[in-house]
C-alpha cells in the first residue's frame, strides 16, 4: 500500500523508435542487473521507502482511530496501530513482531526487493498486450482482486514484468509516478483480529529513474546520489502492495462483491483526506503522448497485475523466447549482447476462429479496428469434480488481427 511521492513533473517523451522483442528483452535484463547492483546499501532508496512507509502507516492509523473500527474494538492498548501495521506490512509478508520505526521496515523491504531482482524470471510485454491489460484493468472492481487464486492464476512464483514504456500514474495526492516495471513474489500474509495467515502475492512497483517525469528536485536527487557514489538504480522501488491469493471471495455473490468494493472506496477516500497535507496539483501532460492513469483509490497496481495474470493463465496471450540478434526479424538494426534464455516475451495471441465460422464465407460486418472485451465472471460446471467454479472470461481482443487496437479514444497499432 502506498507509493513514494516525488511530485515529478512531466517532460517530453524521447522517441526511441519501434518496440522490438529482442531489444526489450535485452533492456529488461540490463535494467534488472544494474538495479540490483545499485540497490545494495543505497541510503537514498532506504530514505525514500522509509518516508513512504511512515506516511502510509501514520495516515492509516489516524483513519482507524476515527472510524467505527475503533469504537467496535474499544482499544486503549494501541490495537489500531497494530491493525495499521498488519494492513500494510502484514499484507506484504512481514511476520510480527512489527518494526519499531520506518527505517527498519524500509531495510526489510530493500532485502525483499533484492531477493526479487535476483530470483525473478523476467517478462517483457508488447505494446499491444500492455494496452489490452491496461484496458482490462479499468473494468475491474476492487473486490474482484480477492478472487485471485495464486496457485492457479500466477504462472511463476517470482517474476519481474518490464513495460514497453513508462506508465504515468496520478496517485491519490496528485503526485506522479512513471512506472516502468512490476515485480511479484509469493508470500504468507500475517493479519490480526483474528490472528490469521493467508496465501498472498507481494507486488512491488518500480519507477523509471530516467523516465518522462523529471521535476528539478528529482534531477537534483539523482545528481547528488551519483556524486556520493551511490547512484539511484534504473528501476527505483516506488511502492509495495499485498494481494490476497487464496480466492477468498471467489464464491461470493455479485451483490456482496459490490458492497465490499464500496467499503474499499470509502476507506481510500478517508485516506485521501488524511493525506491532504501532502497533496499537490496534478501537472499538465505537456507533450507526453502516452496518456496517464488516474489512481484515486490506490488499487491500479492490483488491477493491472490481476488482468495480466488472468491473460497469461487463460491463454489469451502467448509467451515465447526472443531470438538472438542474427535471427531476429524485428526492426531495429543489429544489436550486440547475449539474450538470457529465461526472458519471456508476452504477446497477444491471434484469436482462434469460432466454431460457427465457415471457411471462405463472406461476413456481413467488417470491423476496421480491434478492441478489448471486458472481463466477466461465470459459473463453470466441472463434470469431473461435480461442482461449479467461478471463473473469469476475457479480456480478449475482438476484430481483425491486422487492424489497430482501440482503447478508449486512442488507437494502438499492433505490428506483425
Amino acid at each position: 500500500m502506498g507509493k513514494a511521492s516525488r511530485g515529478k513533473r512531466i517532460r517530453s517523451r524521447d522517441v526511441a523508435g519501434q518496440w522490438t522483442a529482442t531489444s526489450a528483452a535485452r533492456t529488461a535484463q540490463r535494467m534488472r542487473m544494474r538495479s540490483l547492483e545499485c540497490l545494495r546499501g543505497n541510503p537514498w532508496v532506504q530514505m525514500m521507502l522509509a518516508s513512504n512507509m511512515d506516511n502510509v502507516i501514520t495516515e492509516l492509523h489516524s483513519v482507524l482511530l476515527r472510524s467505527a473500527y475503533a469504537d467496535a474494538v474499544e482499544s486503549t492498548d494501541g490495537l489500531e496501530w497494530d491493525a495499521a501495521l498488519a494492513m500494510t506490512l502484514g499484507k506484504q509478508g512481514f511476520k510480527p513482531p512489527w518494526p519499531s520505526e520506518p527505517r527498519e521496515a524500509a531495510a526489510w523491504q530493500i532485502r525483499q526487493i533484492g531477493k526479487l531482482l535476483r530470483q525473478a524470471e523476467v517478462f517483457v510485454i508488447s505494446p499491444a498486450a500492455h494496452a489490452a491489460v491496461t484496458a482490462a484493468a479499468a473494468t475491474l472492481e476492487p473486490a474482484d482482486l480477492s478472487t485471485l487464486d495464486r496457485d492457479r492464476d500466477v504462472i511463476v512464483p517470482t517474476g519481474l514484468l518490464v513495460l514497453p514504456e513508462p506508465l504515468v500514474v496520478v496517485n491519490r495526492t496528485g503526485s506522479l509516478s512513471d512506472t516502468r516495471a512490476y515485480g511479484w513474489q509469493f508470500v504468507t500474509q500475517h493479519q490480526i483480529l483474528p490472528t490469521a495467515q493467508y496465501s498472498g502475492v507481494r507486488v512491488t512497483t518500480f519507477m523509471d529513474r530516467d523516465g518522462p517525469v523529471q521535476p528539478p528536485e528529482w534531477r537534483t536527487l539523482v545528481a547528488q546520489s551519483r556524486a556520493a557514489g551511490t547512484p539511484l538504480p534504473p528501476l527505483v522501488p516506488d511502492g509495495m502492495y499485498g494481494m490476497r491469493g487464496d480466492a477468498c471471495l471467489a464464491e461470493e455473490s455479485t451483490e456482496m462483491l459490490a458492497k465490499l468494493s464500496e467499503h474499499h472506496r470509502q476507506l481510500q477516500r478517508a485516506l485521501t483526506q488524511a493525506a491532504q497535507w501532502r497533496s499537490e496539483p496534478v501537472p499538465e501532460m505537456g507533450e507526453w503522448g502516452g496518456g496517464r492513469v488516474e489512481d484515486p483509490y490506490d488499487d491500479f497496481v492490483g488491477r493491472y497485475m490481476f488482468a495480466f495474470w488472468r491473460l497469461m493463465s487463460q491463454g489469451i496471450t502467448t509467451a515465447d523466447r526472443p531470438r538472438p540478434p542474427n535471427q531476429a526479424s524485428d526492426v531495429g538494426g543489429p544489436e550486440s549482447g547475449a539474450i538470457d534464455p529465461e526472458v519471456r516475451v508476452i504477446r497477444i495471441a491471434a484469436p482462434a476462429p469460432r466454431s460457427t465460422d465457415v471457411p471462405g464465407e463472406t461476413k456481413a460486418r467488417v470491423y476496421h479496428h480491434r478492441w478489448p472485451v471486458r472481463m466477466h465472471k461465470v459459473r463453470q460446471w466441472y463434470p469431473s469434480q461435480q461442482e461449479h467454479r467461478v471463473i473469469w472470461r476475457g479480456p480478449y481482443i475482438k476484430g481483425p488481427a491486422d487492424a489497430p487496437l482501440m482503447v478508449g479514444e486512442k488507437a494502438y497499432v499492433v505490428g506483425s
